[in-house]
């Protein structure tokens, strides 16, 4: 099984404060965008929240090690800081957003050209269901759940509980959103194959982190 971590973003850099303030107003961080840190890059899944609090979901073993988190791979738009890193045993860490000049909706992104999703509830997964999700190699596909409460080893760790899907991935996929229609159903963490000679993909269920971290979709 391979595993697979976010995707690119470019924020220019600028030369003086008050446009620099300009660009971090701008910044606008949906499921689907990247996250960078001094070690990783990861992307988002969906953005949750808890109160006036909001939170971005990015698999787990992508977020290991890293503290602050910004929108631009030059670390120059700070948006967040880790919250909380499972793994192994899940695959799912919290990003606490901090900047308030910015922006995080409630919904994700379907890929260049593609427009968005609103994402306005979370469920668990079923066998037979279909979902859709949105890969940064990958792009956007769909297919029908076919295991839920699977084991998969890493390598570097065990992971229980993913779910896996008939949807193919590619390298570059992992953290991308799944969903049904405007419903959170998990995250890419890792898979089988590609999209060349077909391959199945695994998936960290979005309920449970929700639950653990006591956070909502919006």
């Amino acid at each position: 099984m391979a595993l697979f971590f976010g995707w690119s973003v470019a924020v220019g850099s600028v030369g003086h404060a008050d446009a620099r303030a300009e660009r971090q107003a701008a910044v606008v961080v949906r499921g689907g965008d990247t996250l960078y840190s001094t070690v990783s890059r990861c992307t988002v899944g969906f953005n949750a929240r808890s109160g006036s609090t909001m939170y971005a979901f990015v698999s787990g073993r992508c977020a290991q090690g890293a503290t602050t988190w910004y929108a631009d791979a030059a670390l120059t738009v700070s948006v967040g800081v880790t919250a909380g890193v499972s793994f192994p045993g899940n695959d799912y860490a919290s990003v606490r957003y901090t900047n308030t000049t910015a922006s995080y909706p409630g919904e994700v992104s379907l890929g260049a050209g593609a427009g968005t999703r609103d994402i306005t509830g979370a469920a668990s997964p079923v066998v037979g269901q279909s979902i859709c999700h949105v890969g940064r190699v990958g792009g956007y596909r769909c297919g029908s759940i076919q295991a839920v409460n699977v084991t998969v080893n890493y390598g570097g760790g065990v992971v229980s509980g993913l779910f896996r899907s008939s949807i193919c991935s590619e390298p570059g996929d992992t953290g991308g959103p799944a969903f049904s229609g405007g419903t959170a159903i998990g995250v890419i963490v890792g898979s089988s194959g590609n999209c060349s000679v077909g391959g199945v993909t695994y998936y960290q269920p979005v309920v449970e982190w929700l639950s653990v971290y006591g956070l909502s979709i919006y």
